[in-house]
């Protein structure tokens, strides 16, 4: 396939969260108004992610998500879908959507169902994603979070798949909470221009000082300002000070089940209850856990403009 130019997704993505209606149905109008805030503010959208219940959707929900944003004119240059599935055709049909949209990229889990899977095996998944899509302008972002997929990339599979696909395997979430293999990925693959994004905005900093793209982070869909903020100023003098803020309001949403307590901070802005739904088997924060997030936001001084 002869190249595409095709730029990087934004230095801060969120994995959007997925709102459902009182039959637990996709809502598009509420999932688009929410895509359309994040992108006024420079962020860039990740859905489909972990965080935006995405292996809770089957192909056609994310689909007519994916439509809905474009249609209510959402950027796709600044959309970077999850993809990933383990039946590679699945994975197929959602990455040529993605790609007939004008996606900066796609963002794909391995397929994580089988725990023993070799980097043969891997390599081979990615190798006919890559063929069977047959378009130059698909970037694959790789999604390493072996902590729930219990499935990674090993630095060897990394340099098989740059080393085959120098172009369109673009990038990495990392998200494997093991530094030592992210500084490794940096020092062995960015000076490439392979993209490496920290799984959370707590590492954005130490990411970006040693040559990373950039977060996808779950916090993005309540706090994307002040991230992307970082992300513009991290060379400044204040960038610690930006960090150590940004930790502290990300430590307050961990306390409780993080895709659950981002919806109830959405709903309380917002006024619309409806945002506290989750699909089974998440369930949304109790009352009493509602009012504890509320407090321990306030308390720091941490409120959600405009949406």
């Amino acid at each position: 396939m002869p190249q595409a130019s095709v730029p990087r997704p934004p230095g801060v993505l969120a994995p959007v969260l997925t709102p459902f209606d009182a039959d637990l149905l996709p809502d598009p109008r509420r999932f688009a108004r929410l895509c359309l805030w994040l992108a006024r503010q420079d962020c860039g959208l990740a859905m489909f992610g972990t965080n935006s219940e995405g292996n809770s959707l089957s192909v056609d929900e994310r689909l007519d998500l994916l439509d809905a944003a474009v249609k209510a004119g959402v950027p796709a240059a600044r959309m970077l879908p999850g993809t990933g599935s383990c039946a590679l055709p699945d994975a197929v049909r959602l990455s040529r959507a993605a790609v007939a949209h004008g996606c900066a990229g796609v963002l794909a889990l391995p397929p994580f169902y089988y725990k023993t899977i070799t980097d043969d095996g891997l390599f081979a998944f990615f190798s006919e994603l890559i063929e069977r899509v047959g378009d130059a302008r698909l970037r694959v972002y790789l999604y390493h979070i072996p902590p729930v997929a219990h499935v990674g990339f090993s630095h060897a599979l990394v340099e098989r798949l740059l080393t085959r696909y120098p172009v369109v395997v673009a990038g990495m979430k990392d998200t494997g909470g093991d530094w030592a293999y992210t500084t490794r990925t940096l020092e062995q693959f960015s000076a490439e221009g392979f993209g490496v994004y920290a799984g959370t905005e707590t590492l954005l900093l130490e990411t970006l000082r040693l040559g990373g793209a950039g977060c996808i982070s779950a916090t993005a869909n309540v706090n994307p300002g002040p991230i992307v903020q970082l992300w513009r100023s991290w060379r400044d003098a204040d960038a610690q000070a930006r960090q150590d803020a940004l930790n502290a309001l990300r430590g307050a949403f961990s306390a409780y089940p993080l895709i659950a307590a981002m919806k109830a901070a959405i709903a309380q802005a917002t006024g619309d209850a409806g945002w506290n739904r989750l699909r089974p088997p998440l369930t949304p924060l109790d009352e009493r856990q509602r009012q504890a997030l509320g407090d321990a936001l306030q308390g720091l001084s941490f409120t959600i403009d405009a949406l």
